[in-house]
């Protein structure tokens, strides 16, 4: 079992198996455009653009289960993202991340690689941190869930979670990990 075991529904509405990205190193990444974390688009636009040409796929599923901060529907969330930050990566529609009607591939990919805690140093944790202990201290109970938006999971090209960064690390600082997995890859 892998995450090229596993499909989702892609923007079109057509399913998409992920056996079709064997071979490339992804980063999957639950999104919401009204969060804290949503500047983070940007940052995972350059690194799709600077390594794509390399085995590189980022697959965006956008999750309005965190305070409610992806209310659109699939078609604005496709537009917005485009809009505003020149995302061209693989967009999947709305999916739920945790909790009852998890999407298997989240509930596998929170499995495999456990929490390890948020960067507490970084700015937008001294908003997130309070804010879950105080109307969502459910969400911290467990240590695999998805605890927030823009939770990433880095996959090597044979299917297999590599590593798990939370919202408190920004794209760029996964740069140097992507790049070694990279080597792997032949294009």
């Amino acid at each position: 079992m892998n995450v090229h075991n596993f499909s989702a529904v892609a923007m079109n509405g057509q399913e998409k198996s992920l056996e079709d990205y064997k071979g490339k190193v992804l980063l999957i990444v639950n999104t919401a455009g009204r969060c804290g974390f949503t500047y983070q688009y940007e940052d995972l636009q350059k690194l799709y653009d600077r390594y794509k040409d390399k085995g590189f796929v980022i697959l965006g599923f956008p999750c309005n289960q965190f305070d409610h901060q992806e209310p659109d529907e699939n078609e604005q969330i496709q537009a917005n993202c485009l809009l505003n930050y020149g995302v061209n990566f693989p967009l999947f529609q709305k999916t739920n991340v945790r909790d009852e009607n998890v999407h298997p591939l989240f509930d596998y990919l929170s499995q495999q690689k456990a929490f390890q805690g948020f960067n507490k140093f970084h700015p937008v944790a001294k908003i997130l941190i309070p804010l879950l202990n105080e109307k969502h201290p459910e969400y911290l109970t467990d240590d695999h869930s998805i605890k927030w938006n823009f939770t990433k999971f880095l996959i090597d090209p044979n299917g297999e979670v590599i590593q798990r960064f939370e919202c408190t690390t920004d794209p760029i600082d996964m740069e140097q990990d992507i790049e070694k997995l990279l080597e792997t890859v032949t294009v």
